[in-house]
């Protein structure tokens, strides 16, 4: 089960890494979050941009911690729900606070 954590935190450590280039970029466009949709004009793009950067990162560093009970799973064992459903209530938050608070925030 080695093997999975290792996986699981290369894909969490993509998502911190996405969070540093959103953070550190110096582009005058901003930023999407969701996938094939159109951006919404942005009053602040260098703080909008950063704002997504540190939301990528704060879930990346918690999506590898969902993956510890990975650790301690072995084959068929029921520890393998906790980053299952834990993936699925991040995600949802993460949605939650973007829309919530983030675009609010930045929308032109």
């Amino acid at each position: 089960m080695m093997l999975a954590f290792i996986i699981w935190s290369l894909m969490g450590v993509c998502f911190i890494a996405m969070g540093i280039y959103d953070y550190c970029a110096k582009s005058p466009r901003p930023f999407g979050f969701w996938a094939n949709a159109k951006q919404f004009p942005v009053k602040d793009v260098r703080g909008y941009n950063r704002a997504l950067g540190k939301l990528w990162g704060i879930f990346g560093i918690i999506f590898i911690l969902l993956g510890l009970p990975l650790l301690k799973a072995g084959q068929n064992s029921p520890w393998v729900i906790i980053p299952i459903v834990g993936c699925m209530f991040l995600s949802i938050g993460t949605m939650i606070v973007y829309v919530v608070v983030i675009e609010p925030k930045y929308r032109a």
